[in-house]
């Protein structure tokens, strides 16, 4: 038995259900609970909070955040194998886990969620980014969650806190840190997993800000960045081309040369820029 709930360790668990990770689903297990309630302690306290926690697999992080404390953790989980799994920790933490079986990128979750609500998760690596990107720009602002717990490949983290001029600087940076506080909470190594992917990991925990740092609409400016950096070796004259037929004066409307290249470009700038786009 674990030493943190009294349930069976989760080789156990995953020998007993048979849960081999698919490559498909995006899957790499951590087995390791007390790495797991490392984890979830970097989501803060969570004594009064609902968590949302995307792809579970066999509960590892999950247990982790109800030992924890967590008030209320809904688990939604696409691999019906890991159901019976997260069932077994749903009966040893009575009316705490609610599981939902079904794809992630298609659920409601707050019709299950009461507020306050942080969301700490081992996502999936094939939809962690598009589900992040969908949390960073929701039409109203602040959005549903108070913080967010992620773990990514590490190369995706460092793009999550990366500062202009660097390589990893792109559209992921912008949106995380318009909206957000964004930091790097721990790495993990590849052993830490099951199978052992072949790069190293790392959390990430992104605090939700009460308004944005520079006004822009989120629409516009996601369109406005993601262009920039479709083709972040070209002037930005060229690569936004397609924004707008009068690019080069609304770049130097928001005081930037249109020669510049995406990757030199500040947070504040890309606003602006996102605003002289969204006038008529």
């Amino acid at each position: 038995m674990s030493m943190i709930d009294g349930l069976p360790p989760l080789r156990e668990v995953i020998a007993q259900h048979g849960l081999s990770a698919r490559k498909s689903l995006g899957q790499n297990f951590l087995l390791d609970l007390n790495l797991t309630a490392k984890i979830a302690r970097q989501a803060g306290d969570l004594a009064a909070c609902d968590v949302l926690e995307i792809g579970p697999g066999p509960g590892g992080l999950t247990r982790g955040l109800l030992s924890e404390g967590a008030r209320h953790v809904l688990a939604i989980e696409k691999d019906s194998r890991c159901r019976p799994a997260l069932e077994e920790i749903a009966a040893a933490y009575p009316g705490r886990l609610t599981v939902i079986e079904g794809d992630a990128l298609a659920i409601d979750p707050l019709e299950h969620l009461r507020p306050p609500v942080r969301v700490a998760a081992n996502l999936p690596y094939n939809i962690g980014t598009e589900l992040l990107v969908r949390w960073l720009t929701p039409p109203d602002w602040p959005p549903f969650w108070e913080s967010l717990t992620l773990m990514f490949q590490r190369e995706v983290a460092e793009r999550i806190v990366a500062q202009p001029g660097s390589k990893a600087y792109g559209r992921l940076a912008l949106l995380a840190q318009w909206r957000s506080e964004a930091r790097i909470a721990m790495h993990l190594p590849p052993g830490a997993f099951t199978p052992p992917p072949k790069v190293s990991s790392a959390v990430v925990h992104l605090t939700a800000l009460p308004a944005p740092r520079h006004p822009a609409d989120p629409a516009v400016l996601n369109r406005v960045v993601a262009a920039a950096f479709n083709q972040r070796r070209k002037m930005l004259r060229a690569a936004l081309r397609g924004v707008a037929p009068d690019i080069e004066d609304r770049l130097t409307a928001a005081g930037i040369a249109p020669t510049e290249r995406a990757e030199q470009v500040s947070l504040e700038a890309f606003c602006a820029l996102a605003r002289e786009v969204a006038k008529p």
